[in-house]
């Protein structure tokens, strides 16, 4: 049994984890981390990339298969497209694999020494690591706990045959040709409209009155709007109750109470994700819980001492910059830095189409906490770069308090508006308020400008509409 000590110890390779152990290293603490699987973790190897891969290859065929149908306003005539989602696939895992290839990379330039195999604690120092060539015991005098998430499975659909999770419709080798997405939150939408516009009949079951609830209506209307252009069924109100005797079809119960089938080659559960504590040893250690979560404090710090804990496996928002960003930190506390965790300006995206962006509070919360507010809304229908892109349909919205005008929230649905949230993130982490975005020069003709359009508006004097 071979036998190692380190000053810090990371459980778990995923973007929270290696981001720790590579920071560890730059500041020349002797970090050894630790994975089971490819570095990278759920969000680079079956979730956050490969998804994207997936929804961006959907789309292009989409455009296609739309101009070949002869009613493309640019003028584009084609011929009727195929799609080999194999290829499809072995692209996407090209780019998994250069991404894995990166990190590996990344560590050993950080001077961080990888041990792949499972982690189990023997107690708050000690970690024991099944390997393919034995067991190699770790004493640290710090460890972080980075074990991330997995699909939350259900008891009357185990994952199997057509039963899938994300994980398996990220490896399919051709597009089902009906398929069924029980769960209309953030994962089962933007995976239903992928593969909806690759060719697939797609029913989306919700058992709550409308689907992306993290997100408020007024915010989804345009992608409701696009579901029902991909011809994607969405029903409401309806809980899944299992799988049919012959595996063809999702057996449900509708809002009036009555039993239904879904026909479907593929079910793809979609109901959440929940924290990976169970395999490594947790108790043997006496951690504080906050429900099937580690508790943490603003510096990542569980109950015991010189245990930290990091991403997922810590709650809510199960996102993977939000566990980057606590990473970077507690690499920086661990090698006697200051620093403390405030996650107001985390975005949230959602990748559906079009693309959906939160970052801080929503009006509800604003008023909540702040009282009167001013709320201004930019129209993408009003915007020339958005027109010129055909993505007219979504809006910008900044909320900020009435007395002083510091910007609390900032909401966008649109076509590519993910790429306008680190603009969103920096005002609120800058403490900007609305004269601040109001008075800075955006760029024209850019997507850009329907935020300083939507601070002009809650000033009340926007100039374009």
């Amino acid at each position: 049994m071979k036998e190692i000590s380190c000053k810090l110890l990371v459980i778990g390779a995923g973007p929270g984890g290696y981001v720790c152990a590579i920071r560890a290293g730059q500041l020349g603490v002797d970090t050894v981390i630790v994975e089971f699987g490819k570095p990278g973790g759920t969000c680079l190897n079956v979730g956050c990339i490969p998804s994207k891969a997936l929804i961006h290859a959907a789309e292009e065929f989409g455009k296609i298969a739309h101009m070949a149908g002869g009613k493309d306003p640019l003028g584009i005539k084609v011929g009727a497209p195929t799609l080999d989602l194999t290829k499809t696939i072995a692209w996407k895992d090209g780019i998994v694999s250069r991404l894995n290839s990166g990190v590996a990379g990344l560590l050993k330039k950080a001077k961080v020494k990888t041990v792949q195999g499972w982690a189990t604690f023997r107690d708050g120092k000690t970690v024991e690591v099944e390997t393919e060539t034995g067991t190699q015991v770790i004493h640290a005098e710090t460890v972080v706990i980075a074990t991330g998430s997995v699909p939350v499975e259900l008891p009357f659909l185990p994952f199997g045959g057509p039963v899938i999770s994300s994980t398996e419709a990220l490896a399919l080798s051709e597009v089902p040709e009906k398929l069924a997405v029980v769960g209309g939150g953030y994962i089962g939408l933007e995976l239903g409209m992928a593969f909806a516009k690759m060719g697939a009949k797609v029913t989306v079951v919700e058992a709550l009155p409308r689907v992306l609830t993290q997100y408020d209506a007024e915010l989804t209307r345009p992608v409701l709007k696009r579901l029902g252009e991909l011809g994607v069924e969405v029903m409401l109100g309806v809980k899944a109750k299992g799988l049919s005797t012959k595996g063809d079809a999702l057996l449900v119960e509708t809002a009036e109470g009555k039993n239904a089938k879904v026909a479907a080659d593929r079910i793809l559960v979609t109901v959440g994700r929940k924290p990976l504590t169970e395999g490594w040893g947790l108790e043997q250690i006496d951690l504080d819980m906050a429900g099937k979560f580690i508790r943490i404090d603003d510096q990542c710090r569980t109950s015991m001492r010189g245990i930290f804990a990091i991403g997922d496996v810590t709650g809510e928002p199960m996102l993977a910059h939000r566990a980057m960003a606590q990473g970077e930190m507690v690499a920086e506390i661990v090698a006697g830095h200051k620093r403390s965790w405030d996650k107001r300006a985390i975005p949230a995206i959602c990748f559906t189409d079009p693309e959906l962006v939160a970052t801080g509070l929503t009006p509800e919360e604003a008023k909540a906490l702040a009282g009167e507010i001013k709320i201004g809304q930019f129209p993408f229908a009003a915007n020339g770069r958005a027109m010129t892109k055909q993505g007219e349909d979504g809006f910008v919205r900044v909320v900020a308090r009435a007395d002083n005008h510091l910007v609390l929230g900032i909401q966008a649905v649109g076509q590519g508006v993910s790429e306008l949230s680190a603009a969103f993130g920096l005002a609120l982490e800058m403490g900007a308020r609305l004269e601040d975005i109001a008075g800075t020069i955006h760029a024209h003709p850019t997507q850009g400008e329907g935020f300083q359009e939507a601070a002009l508006k809650a000033l009340g004097h926007a100039l374009h509409v």
